[in-house]
């Protein structure tokens, strides 16, 4: 394929599929939705091109099965999908979050709940990012707001679910899939592209699931001489099925360490406006770049006003999200939703600060001007 270099112009769906592309992807398995079928369209005519694979599946649940034995066997393998194929793929997310088979998952979010509008924008799947497959389970979610990062998410889902074995949600929306505007595409060479640790131990005694002090198992491909067991059961260091209750507790357990200890890594967000101000807004996505004008218009009246763009969702930036409930004399959430992340928020509220939603769920996008009343309101 002719890959492009430099400035472009594109859609924010396009931008995915360039970067699965220079993350390494060599397998698509999905089922085309909308409003997220630009990235199987482009998947289908640019994988072969590069010695990869698409395959179009007969449904979403067959779509993320087929992803997870892509990676299994070696793969660097994603798929995208909208609320009603997202719910779909549920239960597979589970397994591979278990087995520790790393797969990226693109969701273009869209208005629901079941078909809703097809083609008008939402944020209603936040929760079900972080809740949607059953069990205590970690899990990372990032959240572009341009086409730009449409593209350097995409790539950091790649890279993030590599490293740290889990699978990595890009919750991407319709105006921000839909959405064209220039977006600057390095050299590969510029790239940070990270693989899966691969086990550099004798096959004799080789437990896939064994970890050292960084609670990361090492698990091969299969076809290699190490023998690897992938269960979606609860299983031991060998990989298969032990029910000691034990077993179960320090599994878990350490799935979740392995995320929790490195949010450091994991974590982004950014501030936008002053660096103190009476009221802070906290924003994600398509809704941060409105928030993100409406900022700009209430300091031009006068008014004291900054923005937190949270770009990673789950694992929640609950530090991030503390300073601001601690230096703010209000906190305002605009969301495309009935109150997702604001409840986040209000989990972290240990300082009585005020906060205030801002929520939107007729299938359009918040404009400046709501958000300003709403600001206005809160500072009157």
């Amino acid at each position: 394929m002719n890959r492009p270099v430099g400035v472009q112009f594109m859609q924010g769906n396009e931008a995915c599929v360039y970067a699965a592309l220079d993350a390494g992807a060599k397998f698509y398995g999905g089922y085309p939705i909308t409003p997220s079928s630009e990235i199987a369209e482009l998947s289908a005519k640019f994988l072969p091109q590069v010695d990869g694979v698409y395959l179009q599946m007969e449904d979403e649940i067959g779509s993320i099965a087929a992803i997870i034995g892509a990676s299994a066997a070696g793969k660097k393998a994603y798929t995208a999908t909208s609320g009603p194929g997202f719910s779909l793929m549920q239960e597979n997310l589970g397994m591979a979050v278990y087995a520790e088979v790393p797969v990226v998952l693109i969701n273009v979010m869209r208005n629901g709940p079941s078909t809703g509008l097809a083609t008008r924008p939402a944020q209603g799947d936040v929760m079900q990012a972080r809740w949607g497959t059953h069990g205590d389970h970690p899990i990372i979610a990032l959240s572009p707001a341009s086409v730009q990062e449409c593209y350097d998410l995409t790539l950091r889902a790649f890279n993030l679910s590599e490293k740290y074995r889990i699978p990595v949600i890009l919750l991407s929306d319709e105006v921000i899939g839909h959405m064209r505007e220039s977006l600057t595409i390095p050299e590969r060479d510029q790239l940070e592209i990270v693989n899966r640790k691969l086990p550099d131990v004798p096959v004799a005694g080789y437990k896939p699931y064994q970890t050292g002090e960084d609670d990361i198992p090492a698990i091969p491909p299969y076809g290699t001489e190490y023998i690897v067991h992938v269960s979606s059961s609860c299983h031991d260091e060998s990989g298969y099925s032990h029910s000691a209750p034990q077993t179960a507790d320090k599994l878990v357990s350490r799935l979740h360490r392995k995320i929790e200890k490195n949010k450091q890594d994991i974590v982004q967000v950014e501030w936008f406006g002053p660096e103190q101000a009476d009221l802070t807004l906290i924003a994600y996505g398509a809704v941060s770049r409105v928030a993100k004008q409406a900022v700009v218009n209430a300091q031009a009246q006068g008014l004291s006003v900054n923005l937190l763009r949270l770009i990673t969702i789950w694992p929640f930036a609950d530090d991030e999200v503390q300073a601001a409930l601690a230096k703010a004399k209000a906190v305002l959430v605009p969301e495309l939703n009935l109150g997702q992340v604001v409840r986040e928020v209000e989990r972290l509220n240990t300082f009585g600060t005020p906060i205030h939603a801002l929520s939107r769920i007729d299938g359009e996008i918040l404009l400046p001007a709501q958000i300003m009343e709403k600001i206005k309101e809160v500072l009157k």
